[in-house]
């Protein structure tokens, strides 16, 4: 019994997901009222409609009259509403099963606007805009839409649940350091080096790639003028990758038949991204890790741009926009083109292009981020002057727009307009002018910028075909599958063994698991949890599925403690210790003195990294070392012994971190 909707503020749905109890249920409550009035049964959009209508108008009107609205509601029938506004849309999530709690729904909402971001760039600043992104006019193409947006939430919702990587939000490598060592080289050698080459790529430049076994990341490779990726965007594009070619279990279950007959030990090797060239945010080692230089680790974001948002096959790119750290500049949602191709069930190989155009999509965001501040002062009454001292500068953005414009090689007379109308209030004398004038000036400006932006990255012109071509993913398709057929069957069983529990019990008596998760690279190691096999470290059948029960309520329990500020957990649930540990460490590996952390708001955003970073935001508030790391314990010992346990484990998973380092002329390659 799960909903999720998006609505205008004008109360009209703009996006809804339903599950199949709740699209059932719903259905049966107006088949009986259309039973009653002998009236023709409503379409389920209507429905939808007529039911989240008082919900969504009270909502628009506490919003209207006291600036305030609903976060939480409960019904008489113990139905769930989750409420989150973000600039004029309201996203509404329900549940009402009682299987999803108030941070589960919240969770769902952010993530919704996470993918929302990712698929449609920065005209999400244009409220306008937006709606017509996500209810378009013709019939067609909003259920296109619509259906993009639901299978990615279906697919995340089945990752969160059965995936440690979604339910920690951190990425797991595969780890075997020959092989990330081979498959980096095949990457640099015959796949971007090929590609970059080659006359079909139709001024495209592979920027990064990197080879998936299901969610698990076996190698990663980016060239030395590439952006750093984050954690967050990095899921992002896991997940849309596993929607694209869902893993299927049941067509792998041969190969993994016989381990149960096979003693496996671990050695516990991590890989680690670093930063490159580009100077930003990047996934970076530790002091027990060794770091990626530029070429391997910088992630680009600067790099994907498709013109099409639905691939009619799997040779036309999908478009997808990315935080980039240039050089001198910064983009929030860089443009990018992702090319997902699949090896083999279970296995795909993704490559990031960047695009000729994608400088364009810098200036346009430093302009819009300048009249975003600038509307946000004139809202807020301040007149021109005194705003004009502070940034953005007006003299400075007359003289970049004036610039900008006439650089634009595209069509521009509605954005020149509105800009010759600005420029006329804004250097007026300042009494003949109003202020709410200046401010409806400012906000079509940002609109006209929006709609350049939508035209240059969202909108194909006709007959534009620009992208790598078949012939040339084809050839990329069967180098690497041929580089790789030997090891294939073994990337299946190892992705579902990648790091066992047996060469840590010796050490540990008692130990049932634990999740040790770098939050400065955004990658995490922890054993396997596969209850879906007959046998397994963790037993058989129900029992395994109660550990892994109480592993997924220890990281909830854990988060909600955060929430309040606190950042060590240590509680008994019967005959089981569980622990939460999360501490920050300088550059050396020193661990920093405790520090206090502030306490949440019930309706803040929730701790992750796809919901808005909550760790990369406390290490700049903070103002240490962009490094920490928490770590979850299910354990068996005595309390007492569980902070010395904590250490010990620490040390023993850094000491298993091995990495190799060889530098080449262009790139630097690495491996674990």
């Amino acid at each position: 019994m799960k909903c999720l909707l998006i609505s205008s503020e004008s109360a009209q749905v703009l996006f809804y997901w339903t599950d199949q109890e709740f699209e059932a249920s719903l259905k049966h409550r107006f088949e009986n009222l259309v039973e009653q009035h002998r009236e023709t049964s409503p379409a389920f959009e209507d429905s939808i409609n007529t039911l989240f209508a008082p919900l969504l108008i009270s909502c628009i009107t506490l919003n209207e009259k006291i600036s305030d609205t609903y976060t939480s509601v409960v019904s008489e029938n113990n139905y769930l509403f989750i409420v989150h506004q973000f600039g004029e849309c309201t996203y509404v999530a329900v549940n009402g099963d009682g299987s999803e709690s108030e941070d589960d729904l919240r969770r769902k909402i952010f993530v919704l606007k996470k993918i929302i971001d990712v698929c449609f760039g920065l005209v999400t600043l244009d409220t306008n805009i937006l709606k017509k992104k996500l209810r378009p006019q013709d019939t067609e193409q909003r259920c296109k839409v619509w259906k993009m947006l639901q299978n990615l939430l279906m697919t995340y919702s089945h990752l969160r649940e059965e995936d440690q990587s979604f339910l920690v939000e951190a990425v797991e490598r595969l780890i075997h350091p020959q092989l990330c060592e081979q498959c980096i080289e095949l990457l640099d050698r015959h796949v971007v080096q090929q590609i970059n080459s080659s006359m079909e790529r139709a001024n495209e430049e592979v920027v990064h790639s990197f080879i998936l076994v299901h969610t698990k990341l076996l190698a990663f490779f980016s060239s030395r003028n590439a952006s750093s990726l984050r954690p967050s965007d990095l899921l992002a594009l896991i997940l849309i990758a596993q929607d694209m070619y869902p893993s299927d279990h049941n067509l792998e279950s041969p190969i993994v038949k016989d381990l149960d007959n096979t003693a496996i030990t671990e050695e516990v090797y991590a890989p680690t991204l670093s930063s490159g060239a580009g100077g930003g945010e990047s996934l970076e080692g530790s002091s027990y890790m060794s770091q990626f230089t530029h070429s391997m680790v910088q992630v680009a974001e600067d790099s994907l741009q498709a013109f099409e948002l639905f691939p009619s096959g799997s040779s036309t790119p999908k478009r997808v926009f990315l935080d980039a750290n240039l050089k001198d500049n910064y983009c929030p949602m860089m443009p990018h083109n992702m090319y997902c191709m699949s090896l083999w069930p279970g296995i795909s190989l993704v490559l990031l292009t960047k695009v000729p155009s994608s400088h364009v999509a810098v200036t346009l965001y430093q302009l819009l981020d300048a009249f975003s501040v600038l509307e946000a002062k004139l809202s807020d009454g301040q007149e021109l002057g005194s705003t004009s001292r502070i940034y953005p500068n007006i003299p400075d953005l007359r003289q970049r727009m004036d610039k900008f414009i006439k650089a634009v090689g595209v069509p521009k007379r509605q954005l020149q307009s509105a800009w010759v109308e600005f420029k006329n209030k804004a250097f007026s004398k300042p009494d003949s002018v109003k202020s709410q004038e200046l401010l409806q000036a400012c906000r079509n400006v940002k609109s006209q910028l929006c709609l350049l932006y939508q035209q240059y990255f969202l909108l194909k012109p006709a007959g534009d075909s620009q992208h790598l071509s078949v012939n040339l993913q084809t050839k990329t398709l069967k180098i690497v599958q041929e580089k790789l057929m030997d090891w294939k069957d073994f990337l299946l069983v190892k992705s579902k063994r990648n790091t066992t529990m047996i060469s840590y019990l010796r050490e540990f008596p008692g130990l049932i698991h634990f999740i040790y998760v770098d939050r400065t690279v955004g990658q995490m190691v922890a054993p396997s949890l596969n209850i879906s096999e007959k046998s397994t470290e963790l037993g058989k059948g129900p029992l395994a599925s109660f550990i892994k029960s109480k592993v997924w309520s220890l990281v909830g329990l854990g988060r909600r403690y955060l929430q309040k500020g606190y950042t060590t957990l240590t509680f008994r649930d019967g005959d089981y210790y569980c622990c939460y540990f999360l501490w920050f460490e300088n550059e050396t590996g020193y661990k920093l003195p405790v520090i206090e952390l502030p306490v949440l708001s019930d309706d803040s955003a929730p701790i992750g990294t796809l919901t808005g970073d909550y760790y990369r935001s406390r290490v700049k508030t903070k103002g240490r070392e962009k490094r920490h790391r928490y770590q979850c314990k299910t354990d068996t010992v005595d309390r007492k012994c569980q902070h010395q346990h904590r250490n010990k484990l620490e040390q023993c998973v850094n000491t298993r971190f091995v990495c190799t380092k060889r530098n080449t002329a262009n790139n630097t390659v690495a491996s674990w």
